[in-house]
């Protein structure tokens, strides 16, 4: 019987002026990616050319217009041409509307393949909040974009922070606090419960442990400083249990961490979970946006303009991004 073929993941460059590229290359080259997934890196082929140069990248490509041409069997890098205009006179480090376009067209392409079946699955190089606000997209991450690419309201898909083995849910994520708080209710702590449980179950967790933090100092200290816990996250947390998931909570965000046996932490706001991460594996730590349609997954980091263009980005949150998604 013949092996099962490996999966296909589209690789989306990202910001053009940034090192999106350059790791996008270097993931797509690794012999760690290459082993798990037939790699299709999707971007403006003269960027991809012009930062292959600068950064001393060696390789041979294919470029196509469609998956299908796609051939994987020479050890050659297809890429699945995003062709945009006005990037020709791009500089390294540069922040513009035509990059903040490009950067969410090669992502729109990536993601349009992987609704149409071409790909499994998508990650995504890291975009440059001012150039794309500078092209007047209204933008706040990549799992509301891919909610709206995907058909879906632009709160309905959850980021997951994943690093070794700790996977951090965020319940709401690009938000005033205020807003944030305003956001958090029964129905939507529920849906996040069960988002992450359909993931986890997907990524081959027969039965997914999961725990909920509160939203106040001590999950609320039995009501002494809030009754979020024990009017919105207990309920939610009870109601999930109910039809089977393996949750518990709500437990202290400060110190939930410290949990074994857990398989997934659902936070409820942006930093309880972005600290945590950023100060156990800050150059390692890969955001899967879950709940939509596909899989997508993106690096936790920025475009780091300061050292676009010199050959010295590390790839490995893109590696990672991709070893994810290769299930």
């Amino acid at each position: 019987m013949d092996a099962p073929a490996l999966p296909r993941i589209a690789i989306a460059t990202g910001d053009p002026a940034g090192i999106g590229p350059e790791i996008a290359l270097k993931a797509a080259l690794a012999a760690a990616v290459g082993g798990i997934c037939r790699p299709v890196v999707v971007g403006d082929p003269d960027v991809i050319d012009r930062q292959a140069k600068a950064c001393e990248i060696s390789h041979e490509r294919r470029l196509i217009d469609r998956v299908a041409e796609a051939d994987w069997s020479s050890g050659v890098i297809n890429v699945l041409a995003c062709r945009r205009a006005n990037l020709a006179d791009l500089s390294f480090g540069s922040v513009s509307a035509a990059a903040g376009e490009a950067a969410l067209a090669c992502a729109r392409a990536a993601i349009g393949a992987a609704l149409a079946g071409d790909v499994d699955a998508v990650v995504a190089a890291p975009q440059n909040q001012t150039s794309i606000a500078l092209a007047g997209v209204a933008f706040d991450g990549y799992p509301s974009f891919v909610a709206r690419e995907t058909g879906l309201a632009p709160h309905d898909v959850f980021l997951m922070l994943c690093f070794g083995p700790t996977r951090i849910v965020h319940c709401t994520l690009h938000l005033g606090v205020r807003d944030a708080v305003a956001l958090i209710t029964r129905e939507r702590v529920e849906r996040a419960i069960r988002v992450t449980d359909a993931t986890l179950k997907r990524l081959g967790f027969p039965i997914p442990r999961i725990s909920v933090s509160g939203v106040n100092p001590h999950a609320g200290e039995g009501g002494l400083f809030g009754r979020e816990e024990i009017e919105i996250i207990s309920p939610a947390i009870a109601q999930a249990a109910t039809d089977g998931v393996r949750v518990s909570g709500p437990f202290g965000a400060d110190t939930m961490f410290h949990q074994r046996d857990v398989d997934a932490f659902i936070v409820m706001l942006h930093d309880q979970g972005h600290i945590a991460a950023k100060l156990q594996a800050p150059r390692a730590t890969a955001g899967l946006s879950i709940g939509s349609p596909i899989l997508f997954s993106s690096v936790a980091h920025g475009s780091a303009h300061d050292i676009a263009g010199k050959g010295v980005a590390d790839p490995t949150a893109m590696i990672e991004a991709i070893t994810r998604l290769a299930v």
